[in-house]
């Protein structure tokens, strides 16, 4: 690996299902530094993706009221309203345009800053820090570091805002677990950064690779104009089939010996996963190099499977199909403006994205 050694990779379906399921690979002990993994510095323990059970289970329930399908569904009038707010700015200013600038960074900071009730002259400082936070080779230890501890900083400075302010917002969610969970302010800043990364990041570049999929594939967006029906096993389809990272999963350690997959992975090893291997897997799917909108079943392990799985998942297919929905709606002969093999993409980061998209209509 490029940083801290070697590391077990796992591939295949069942082998990568059974893997996220073992309570015997740890979250946290991978933020040891000498976890062999993809990024300069190992993640910061104290969040729930580095928690284990039980501890893990315990704030995972508290964060979750936050997340729940009725949630949800409340919060979908919203991110029409978004997705159609950042379209008319798009039809304004006409074609070409950069419909990562226009719509796949937007929606996603729009809405996670207001689940978080970030303030709005704040978000733009939250968008550099998410940038670095990111980061494998795109910027180096010291500012990754700096970033994140910068980032802590902000987000103890919003909880002690809430804690004389309360609100119904998502910190004041995390203050509740802080007093319930009895955890300390940089625990519950680490905690609330996790869930913001994860809402901001990970659902900015699931839009920006799926827009680039459906309209490089151009017989996939007319398609979608023309049956919008099929949006739902759409985006099921495009979760699956598009490889979200540019590297393997985050690393776990094991805490026994372990065999997987055939293989005895011994206690302290690492082992990171590559998803994309999963969700390609003809034991699973028929025809899996296919993209088939209309497939069915589709169980991809998209948003993971065990006791970390995404816990916005609900939000993100929410926020991927609206953003979809209004594009095949009110653009129906987008297109894109240079060729696919001209689309250039971010380096040097853990997802994998285009850095613009230049789309005509």
């Amino acid at each position: 690996m490029p940083f801290g050694g070697e590391a077990w990779l796992l591939t295949g379906y069942a082998e990568i299902k059974q893997f996220l399921a073992d309570p015997r690979f740890s979250s946290l002990k991978a933020t040891a530094p000498d976890t062999a993994r993809v990024t300069p510095l190992p993640l910061r323990p104290g969040n729930l993706l580095t928690m284990d059970p039980p501890d893990h289970t315990r704030i995972r329930r508290v964060v979750a009221k936050a997340f729940t399908m009725r949630r949800v569904e409340q919060l979908r009038d919203r991110i029409r309203d978004v997705v159609d707010k950042q379209l008319d700015l798009l039809v304004a200013q006409g074609p070409p345009a950069d419909l990562v600038a226009s719509l796949a960074v937007p929606l996603p900071v729009v809405m996670i800053s207001e689940l978080f009730g970030i303030p709005y002259a704040d978000r733009e400082q939250f968008r550099r820090y998410a940038d670095v936070f990111v980061a494998t080779t795109a910027y180096d230890a010291v500012e990754i570091d700096r970033s994140r501890t910068a980032l802590e900083q902000y987000f103890q400075e919003l909880l002690e805002q809430r804690r004389s302010c309360p609100t119904d917002d998502l910190v004041s969610t995390l203050l509740e677990a802080m007093d319930t969970e009895r955890l300390t302010p940089l625990e519950t800043a680490r905690t609330g950064i996790g869930i913001l990364m994860a809402g901001h990041e990970t659902s900015l570049s699931m839009i920006s690779n799926s827009c680039f999929l459906l309209l490089s594939h151009r017989a996939l967006y007319a398609q979608l104009v023309a049956e919008p029906l099929l949006l739902p096993t759409a985006v099921e389809e495009l979760l699956r089939y598009i490889p979200l990272r540019s590297t393997g999963s985050f690393p776990r350690r094991a805490t026994e010996d372990v065999e997987l997959g055939g293989v005895l992975i011994r206690k302290g090893e690492t082992v990171i996963f590559q998803r994309a291997s999963a969700d390609r897997d003809e034991r699973v799917f028929t025809c899996p190099e296919k993209i088939d909108l209309t497939r069915r079943p589709n169980p991809h392990l998209g948003f993971g499977h065990g006791a970390h799985h995404c816990l916005g998942a609900s939000l993100a297919r929410c926020e991927l199909s609206l953003a979809i929905e209004g594009l095949i709606r009110r653009f129906p002969n987008l297109r894109l403006a240079v060729p696919d093999g001209e689309v250039p993409w971010k380096p040097g980061l853990i997802a994998r994205c285009p850095a613009h998209l230049e789309v005509t209509w």
